[in-house]
């Protein structure tokens, strides 16, 4: 292994900036210092190995070979990341893979039906294959430029990368404009129409719980990178992303880990239940406490728990699957969360893309059962997901892994940018209650494009 120290910066993103208008930089962004318990940022560029998929097609460029392959993505995606190895450097994530996996990538898992339009045309797989990446600990205050040493272009251009993050941060002047009204896919009474439909799949038995999205969008012109900055102080989040791909730009402000992988422990944070904030400080506190004590919005969450015990179970040693923590609050810029946390060991012999293969996409998202949820929201959503409630991931070297849920997640392809937002629905929501909680959610992100 390589490690150089290089001198710390507090805003992880000055540093980022250097390489933001590269194709395949990506910064994965824990939120510090609004996030207390954000401690890690990555940014990894310019890739050894690229792996798209479209379809039943994935184009893999490798070292500028260019070819293709009909075979399992995440087969091929295990196969380029080859054997472990181990880390005795004390560092997380000194090279891997990073990337994303589209919520459509599920159709490559499961046979689900094709009614919802696809109109974003993003790769359901997007990952690179980064030999180096830079480590920036905010506990420690420490900067660190790693790598596993893989590639023999690693060492060659060492000096040039430390040069590159050693230079002073610079102001970034570039700006974007939102050209157009912000319109949803969904108006009131259409989304009236498939809670309706949910309600009635839950009545006969067909779905316990069904995540009902509707999708927001508006023409586009300028920089992703600079709506990024802007869009990480409206929602700072632990869990948040930007990614600079060919075919466009993922902007993540998520808050849910969807799986991580330590070694042989394993870890799943489903969110579940969410209740609006308020600026007058008794109104928040008193918000809080109403979901805490919320009976469906427990309910709600506790399905979901069962059905990612059993999600993870598939790939753990039996007996070791728990749930240390039921219904913990956890408060964002814009909303307080109800959040659970599941966690197993990993069975010997057990890869992090078994564990992710058998979770995917994230049960939080979709609803219960899985398979049935999965068909009930292509039919009644208009327009296919995309990236929004896929999981933007980075599996090292080392094997180890760590993952989120793309929700609070935009999506800048061609002259537009989307985003989702959307909740559980269970026989006991109401229509009224579940449409004003999508906005709650979507606060942010049509604050930072109103502005």
């Amino acid at each position: 292994m390589k490690i150089s120290e290089l001198s710390y910066q507090r805003n992880a993103a000055d540093l980022f900036s250097w390489v933001a208008d590269e194709p395949w930089s990506m910064f994965l962004d824990s939120g510090y210092p609004d996030i207390d318990k954000g401690r890690y940022d990555f940014i990894v560029s310019r890739p050894a190995i690229t792996l798209e998929t479209y379809g039943d097609t994935t184009y893999i460029n490798d070292n500028n070979s260019k070819t293709t392959s009909t075979a399992d993505p995440l087969l091929l995606l295990q196969q380029y990341l080859g054997n472990s190895n181990n880390n005795l450097s004390g560092l997380p994530f000194c090279g891997g893979a990073v990337g994303y996996l589209a919520y459509d990538l599920g159709r490559r898992l499961e046979t689900l039906p094709a009614s919802a339009v696809k109109d974003i045309d993003m790769p359901e797989m997007a990952v690179g294959i980064y030999d180096w990446s830079l480590i920036v600990d905010h506990h420690l205050r420490r900067t660190w430029l790693s790598s596993f040493g893989r590639f023999e272009k690693t060492a060659l251009i060492w000096q040039e990368l430390q040069d590159l993050f050693a230079k002073p941060a610079t102001k970034n002047t570039n700006e974007f404009f939102v050209t157009s009204d912000i319109k949803s896919n969904l108006s009131r009474a259409q989304y009236g129409l498939a809670f309706d439909s949910v309600k009635k799949y839950i009545h006969d038995g067909d779905c316990y719980q069904v995540n009902l999205s509707q999708r927001f969008s508006a023409d586009f012109v300028g920089d992703s990178w600079a709506a990024y900055r802007r869009l990480r102080t409206l929602n700072p989040a632990p869990f948040a992303a930007y990614l600079n791909l060919p075919a466009g730009a993922v902007l993540s402000s998520s808050p849910e880990r969807f799986l991580s992988v330590t070694g042989n422990q394993v870890e799943t944070k489903p969110i579940k239940g969410t209740m609006r904030r308020s600026v007058f400080a008794y109104e928040d506190k008193a918000l809080a406490a109403c979901l805490l004590e919320n009976e469906k919005d427990r309910a709600e969450n506790l399905m979901i728990v069962d059905l990612l015990r059993n999600d993870i179970s598939k790939s753990c040693d039996a007996g070791s699957v728990v749930v240390p923590q039921l219904f913990a609050l956890e408060t964002y810029a814009t909303v307080h969360h109800l959040v659970s946390t599941i966690a197993g060991r990993l069975q010997k012999g057990k890869h992090a893309l078994d564990l992710l293969r058998g979770c995917f996409p994230g049960g939080s998202v979709t609803g219960a059962p899985k398979l049935r949820a999965m068909e009930i929201i292509e039919e009644l959503e208009p327009h296919r997901r995309s990236v929004y409630c896929g999981s933007i991931i980075r599996i090292g070297f080392d094997g180890d892994m760590d993952s989120n849920i793309c929700i609070r997640t935009l999506i800048q392809y061609a002259d537009k940018i989307y985003f989702n937002a959307g909740g559980g629905i269970v026989w006991d929501s109401q229509v009224d209650a579940e449409y004003k909680e999508c906005f709650a959610k979507a606060e942010a992100m049509l604050t930072l494009l109103k502005r």
